[in-house]
């Protein structure tokens, strides 16, 4: 137990109406009671030791690859990777990488295809060859890093200019994440980061080139399937280009390069679209014959490396007519692609649990008339959001948070979704501090505010800590009726069942499945569907 979980625990035992005296009799029974061997003790200074040099070693594989990854574009060459472990130890250990190379390949199939290895993928990889080489796997990992820093630090130097230009760049690819994070369910903060992550660059890095930039996304098409099963739908580019380009539609029978960037899996260039002869031109108001620069479009990849759109710019608008994308460029546009990536299925991942909290609650209103309301809470970032943190996961819970409103439904099940959640902050809300213990603890909370009695229940992420909160207030009864008390515990059971099925299917290692076809058409819109996926499930086993 950690301590908020420890407090939290008591805190339930004793109750709201115990006394100050019974509490003190209380403490001094567990602190005269509990008796730890030494045995125990030992094992819990091992088990503290690992857990802080595990820490340790996180954070220095995550600096190694910070600094390899001197472009910021998020993803390490896999072959390039492995010609320099071919030299660890004077290339003595080639069996174990081989067979470690063969067994990441195997937990990551899209590996062979792209050669790109993520920041998770690259820690894999090392503790893949340390479990295949003689002698203690720690202690081959340590080795295998320090080998690792050194030899990229030979490589790897840079100008000062250098280092400045890709600190700016990751600062710039954090704000995407940030815009993610704080955002709650809504994609256009992080078109808006993304966008000005690209001009800050353009100004900073990029001799000041006038740019369009664009997003397009990959959709079904449902009204014109003659013309392909999917097309692409332009989301967000840059406020000179949103009346010609915003929400256009391409076809793959249309003129442009985008759909043979997503069929090829890697970015197109054209130096010079008026030579090139098969470019989509969305501004009417400018001639063709006057249409003269460089475009360059690149794949959107999801965790399992399958395209889901596109992420174009080009210096259409620049009055310098070879004006062209250099290399340190492109590979930035790529960290962008891959910074977006993330924010946009973190949004997604948020949007799917939001849509499995309105299934439950849709099930369990008629079973639970003794319910007088349940507030839906989603975690985020607070007041302090830009934090002192490097490569931090998605999924990790902020030293300073928020807790945002998202569903409120009254007694009788009726529904407000906010489409710009009400935030909570601790230090605004001492009344319902419960909500932020509930937070801390990741463990169900109860109390009583104003006579009515709650309980605060937590959605865990796949690490325990706590994603969302299920506030139900069951009015001035202190406890539900049997049965009700029963569907709120299957529905709560059930809600967080689906919630780690759909965080699961999100890690890059899982392969990714239909369950339903309805999930396979609209992942989003039929989340929900895992709900009673999972209901399904526990009524057959009971039967």
């Amino acid at each position: 137990l950690t301590l908020p979980q420890f407090v939290q625990l008591m805190d339930n035992f004793v109750g709201e109406d115990i006394t100050l005296p019974t509490v003190k009799r209380l403490t001094a029974f567990i602190k005269q009671e509990y008796k730890q061997t030494e045995e125990e003790k030992k094992k819990q200074l091992e088990k503290v030791h690992h857990m802080a040099h595990m820490a340790q070693r996180k954070q220095l594989l995550e600096a190694l690859f910070e600094k390899w990854d001197s472009n910021a574009c998020g993803s390490l060459d896999l072959e390039e990777v492995v010609a320099v472990l071919r030299t660890f130890k004077g290339g003595m250990g080639k069996e174990a990488l081989m067979k470690a190379k063969e067994q990441l390949c195997s937990r990551y199939p899209q590996l062979s295809k792209v050669g790109k290895l993520s920041p998770k993928a690259f820690q894999t990889f090392l503790e893949l060859i340390a479990s295949k080489s003689t002698g203690n796997e720690n202690e081959t990992i340590d080795n295998l890093v320090r080998f690792l820093t050194t030899r990229v630090e030979q490589s790897v130097e840079q100008s000062h200019a250098q280092s400045l230009q890709s600190s700016a760049r990751r600062k710039w690819l954090q704000d995407i994440q940030q815009a993610a994070e704080t955002s709650v369910t809504s994609m256009e903060p992080v078109y808006k980061a993304v966008v000005k992550a690209l001009s800050q660059d353009m100004e900073a890095h990029g001799n000041n080139k006038r740019i369009s930039a664009y997003i397009a996304l990959l959709e079904e098409n449902q009204l014109s399937p003659e013309q392909g099963q999917v097309l692409l739908r332009y989301v967000a580019c840059t406020a000179e280009d949103a009346p010609h380009l915003l929400n256009q539609v391409l076809h793959r029978e249309m003129k442009g390069i985008s759909f043979a960037a997503i069929d090829q899996g890697k970015p197109i260039y054209v130096p010079r679209v008026q030579l090139h002869g098969n470019v989509h031109f969305w501004n009417s108001d400018r001639p063709v014959e006057e249409s003269t620069g460089s475009l360059l479009v690149l794949p959107l990849y999801d965790a399992h490396w399958r395209v889901f759109g596109i992420l174009g710019l080009d210096t259409l608008r620049d009055q310098c007519e070879k004006s062209i994308f250099l290399m340190h460029e492109i590979t930035f546009y790529e960290g962008v692609c891959h910074a977006f990536s993330k924010a946009y299925h973190h949004i997604c991942m948020r949007e799917n649990v939001l849509q499995v909290a309105v299934t439950a609650l849709d099930w369990l209103y008629p079973r639970t008339p003794s319910i007088h309301a349940v507030t839906t809470y989603l975690v985020a970032p607070g007041k302090d959001k830009v934090l002192q943190r490097k490569a931090k996961p998605f999924f990790s819970l902020w030293k300073d948070y928020a807790l945002c409103k998202v569903i409120t439904t009254d007694n009788t099940g009726q529904k407000e979704i906010h489409s710009s959640p009400v935030v909570l902050l601790r230090e605004e809300n001492l009344l319902r501090d419960y909500l932020f213990k509930c937070t801390d603890s990741s463990e169900v909370t109860l109390t009583s505010v104003y006579g009515e009695h709650h309980i605060a229940v937590p959605l865990h992420d796949l690490s325990r800590q706590t994603l969302g909160i299920f506030d139900v207030n069951i009015g001035q009864h202190k406890k539900l009726p049997p049965q009700e008390q029963k569907n709120l515990q299957k529905m709560l059971k059930m809600a967080q069942a689906a919630c780690s099925e759909i965080l699961q299917r999100s890690l890059e290692e899982t392969e990714p499945t239909q369950v339903l076809e309805a999930e396979h058409v609209a992942n989003v819109r039929h989340a929900g569907i895992l709900f009673h996926q999972f209901m399904l499930q526990e009524l057959r086993e009971c039967v």
